[in-house]
């Protein structure tokens, strides 16, 4: 009996984990677009030279 309801409990843990695993990927993605959008509005403005 214990031991069933360890695997249950376990079986949530992984569903949240992957989840929240998702999520972060999710967010990461969109870090990312946000990023090369604003490294190319720097190069159009031409403020990412130095002299």
């Amino acid at each position: 009996m214990q031991l069933g309801l360890d695997v249950d409990i376990q079986k949530l843990e992984v569903e949240k984990l992957k989840k929240r695993k998702n999520k972060v990927e999710e967010d990461l993605d969109s870090l990312k677009t946000d990023y090369k959008k604003l490294r190319l509005s720097i190069t159009t403005a031409g403020l990412g030279k130095t002299s």
